[in-house]
């Protein structure tokens, strides 16, 4: 593949071909999957419970996140939503709770009203696709990727998507910014130097601590 002519064309298809396989997941298996990781989430990253945690409102048969972002809250975390603020620059994250005033966004998304702009310390980020390396194809704007790039104090990175969205390789470029960890139904996956490693959620609440300690412990 010429990564300067064909990348962007293999890349559309890719992802319009893992979008419609995740679609086409009947709603009760996308439900049980849904289950699983968000346990997963809830068991293998307790940290995120004193957080501000960044998610994303589902989109086209995405992973959920409101179950999970409603029992972080209930332990005491905040919650935000990612908002547009302008094309080709970094996403602003603003406080999301329950009734909360919302209007729709980019993709018809719904974006908190006015709410306070915070720096989330952890990130639930959607998958199209993913790696063996740990990095993440998502759907071509390149918005998180500006962010991260942006960000001084890099947040957690957690990615989230299904087994059915793993391929050998998204080809990345320097651009590219990998988790820090992929969450499937499969399990954890903790991303290192040697590619995705799977541990469980013992192993996973000590690395994102030890990991969120060194990056925020100056702070």
């Amino acid at each position: 593949m010429d990564a300067h002519t064909d990348l962007p064309d293999w890349r559309r298809t890719e992802r319009q071909r893992l979008i419609a396989a995740r679609e086409g997941v009947p709603a009760g298996q996308r439900a049980a999957r849904n289950g699983v990781i968000t346990a997963l989430l809830d068991h293998g990253f307790p940290a995120l419970r004193r957080l501000i945690v960044g998610f994303c409102w589902p989109y086209r048969g995405e992973f959920d996140a409101r179950f999970l972002i409603h029992t972080l809250r209930s332990a005491g975390a905040r919650a935000a939503l990612p908002d547009v603020a302008a094309r080709a620059t970094p996403l602003v994250f603003r406080e999301w709770w329950p009734g909360v005033a919302m209007t729709k966004r980019v993709f018809d998304l719904p974006v908190p009203d006015g709410t306070a702009v915070v720096q989330p310390q952890a990130l639930l980020i959607p998958l199209v696709g993913f790696d063996e390396r740990g990095f993440r194809l998502g759907y071509g704007g390149g918005y998180f990727d500006r962010t991260l790039a942006a960000q001084a104090i890099q947040p957690l990175r957690i990615g989230i998507g299904f087994e059915l969205s793993r391929m050998p390789t998204i080809h990345p470029q320097p651009h590219d910014v990998a988790m820090d960890f992929i969450v499937t139904e499969a399990g954890i996956h903790s991303v290192g130097t040697g590619g995705l490693e799977r541990i469980d959620t013992a192993e996973c609440a000590h690395r994102a601590q030890a990991l969120f300690e060194e990056r925020f412990s100056a702070e």
